[in-house]
C-alpha cells in the first residue's frame, strides 16, 4: 500500500510539469524553427516560441523546451522572429492636430480625428509595425494628446488602444514642440524665448489649478470649474502622462530639458536632429531620445545637420534612445532601415535591435507589456525572412496578440508592402464587410 502511495504521488508531480490541457475556447500556437531575437539580450539560433491566448508562455532552445500536446505547430525554419517594432513617433491613421486658433492646445486628443481603415496602417504593419504613437503635428507649442494604438484590426480606434496607465485611463502622451515649426506667424509666439515663456506661463496656471483640487480635499463645492486643458497638464505634472517633445537643434534640446527639470515632468526628446553636439548634457539629464534618420535629407534648415551617427554618440553617451519613423517622413516599410543605418555608423547591432522595440516601448511606458520576446508579455512579433538589417530581408509575416494580421503571400496583403505610396483611396481594413452592413 505504501509502495502504490508513493508511486501515485511521484505520478502527481510529475504531472505538474507537464502543459496544462488545451480547452475547447483556448489558443495554442508554437513556432518551429526560426532563429528567435528577444530584444533582451538572449537569441536562439533554434529556437521555441509558445503562444497562449495571445500571450507568450514560453520562448527558449529547443533542447530546453517541450511541445505541449494539442498546439497548432508552425514551421518557420530558415526565418527570423522577433519582436514587432514599436514607432513611437507616427502621424498614420490620417489625424490631425491643433487647430491653430491658439499656441497651446493641450486639450485637443489625436483620438478624436483617425480613421482605424486608414491604408497607412496596413502600410505600417507590412514593415513590421506593431505598435505606435500616433500623434498630432509640431505646428503648435503644444498640438495635443498622443494615442497608443496596436495596429491590429478594428472598427473604432477604441479597439487598437493601449493602456499606459489603464487605472487613470492614459493611452498616450503630451505632443509638444519647439523650434521652427511653432514659431509661425500670429498668433504663434514668433520667437523661441517667446515660445518657452508660453509654455512657462501655462504649466504655472496648471500647478495653480492643481493646489486648488488639493486644497479642496474631496469636497465638491471647493473644486476649481473643469478645465480639460488643466486637466491634462495635471496628468503630466503628476507624471501620469509623459510629454513627447519634438526638438532639433542642440539650443532647442537644452530648452526642452530645461522646462522639464523646471516643472518636474517625465519627458521624451524627438527628432533630436543635433543631439551628437550636446550627447552627454542628454546622458547627464536622464532623458530618453527618440530619433529619426533620413536617406534623402532636406527640408527644414534646423535640420541641416542630421547625421547618421547620432545612434553611436548617444550609445557611448549611455542615452536611452530608439528610432522612430515620423510618418510619413520617413515611410513605416523602411523602419528596419532606420538600425542598419546605426550600425553602418559604429553603432552595435545589439542596440539597433533594442532601439527598434523594448526602447521605444520604455518610451510609451508600455514596456511591460511589448518590445521583447519574453514570458507573460503580449505575443506582438514579426517573422523575417532573413538578417533584419539586410537589404534583401522581407517582412514575411506580422502578428500581434498571437494572431496573424499581415502576410506577405496573400496578394491583399503584399500590394501594402509593393505598392505606391497610397495603395489604395478607400477604407482598408475590414472594408467588404463595411459595405454587406450598408456603409459606402
Amino acid at each position: 500500500m505504501l509502495k502504490r502511495k508513493i508511486i501515485l504521488l511521484l505520478i502527481f508531480l510529475c504531472g505538474l510539469w507537464l502543459p496544462l490541457p488545451l480547452t475547447a475556447q483556448e489558443s495554442l500556437k508554437v513556432f518551429t524553427g526560426a532563429e528567435i531575437i528577444t530584444a533582451t539580450g538572449e537569441n536562439y539560433h533554434d529556437g521555441i516560441l509558445i503562444i497562449r491566448n495571445g500571450v507568450i508562455e514560453s520562448v527558449g532552445d529547443r533542447s530546453q523546451i517541450n511541445i505541449p500536446s494539442g498546439a497548432e505547430v508552425i514551421d518557420v525554419t530558415g526565418n527570423i522572429i522577433m519582436p514587432g517594432l514599436v514607432d513611437p513617433h507616427s502621424h498614420i491613421g490620417g489625424g490631425d492636430g491643433g487647430d491653430r486658433s491658439a499656441s497651446l492646445h493641450p486639450d485637443v486628443r489625436i483620438l478624436d480625428s483617425i480613421d482605424p481603415r486608414s491604408d497607412t496602417i496596413r502600410r505600417a504593419l507590412s514593415g513590421g509595425v506593431t505598435t505606435a504613437n500616433v500623434m498630432p503635428g509640431s505646428g503648435l507649442l503644444m498640438s495635443g494628446q498622443t494615442v497608443y494604438i496596436k495596429l491590429k484590426p478594428a472598427n473604432t480606434i477604441e479597439e487598437m488602444l493601449v493602456y499606459s496607465d489603464e487605472a487613470n485611463e492614459i493611452y498616450g502622451g503630451l505632443k509638444m514642440a519647439n523650434g521652427t515649426n511653432p514659431i509661425g506667424q500670429s498668433p504663434a509666439p514668433g520667437t523661441r524665448a517667446r515660445s518657452a515663456a508660453m509654455v512657462r506661463n501655462l504649466f504655472i496656471q496648471a500647478q495653480e489649478y492643481q493646489q486648488q483640487i488639493i486644497d479642496a480635499e474631496g469636497n465638491e463645492d471647493e473644486m476649481p470649474s473643469r478645465n480639460l486643458q488643466m486637466e491634462t497638464l495635471v496628468e503630466v505634472l503628476e507624471g501620469k502622462r509623459l510629454v513627447h517633445n519634438h526638438t532639433h537643434r542642440h539650443d532647442d534640446i537644452l530648452t526642452a530639458i530645461r522646462l522639464a527639470d523646471e516643472f518636474g515632468y517625465r519627458m521624451v526628446l524627438h527628432h533630436v536632429t543635433e543631439a551628437w553636439k550636446v550627447a552627454d548634457e542628454i546622458a547627464q539629464s536622464g532623458y530618453p531620445a527618440s530619433i529619426i534618420v533620413l536617406d534623402s535629407p532636406g527640408g527644414k534648415l534646423e535640420a541641416e545637420y542630421l547625421y547618421f551617427k547620432t545612434g553611436r554618440v548617444l550609445e557611448e553617451a549611455g542615452v536611452d534612445f530608439g528610432y522612430h519613423t515620423d510618418d510619413s517622413v520617413t515611410d513605416s516599410r523602411l523602419f528596419l532601415r532606420s538600425g542598419a543605418f546605426g550600425i553602418r555608423e559604429g553603432m552595435s547591432r545589439e542596440k539597433a535591435i533594442e532601439s527598434l522595440t523594448i526602447a521605444n516601448a520604455r518610451m510609451m511606458d508600455l514596456d511591460d507589456r511589448i518590445g521583447s520576446l519574453e514570458n507573460g508579455k503580449d505575443a506582438d512579433f514579426i517573422i523575417l525572412s532573413g538578417e533584419p538589417f539586410s537589404v534583401y530581408t522581407k517582412v514575411l509575416q506580422t502578428w500581434i496578440d498571437g494572431e496573424k494580421v499581415w502576410d506577405r503571400d496573400k496578394p491583399e496583403d503584399r500590394k501594402y508592402a509593393t505598392g505606391g505610396y497610397n495603395v489604395i483611396q478607400r477604407a482598408s481594413f475590414g472594408h467588404h464587410d463595411y459595405l454587406n452592413r450598408g456603409g459606402n
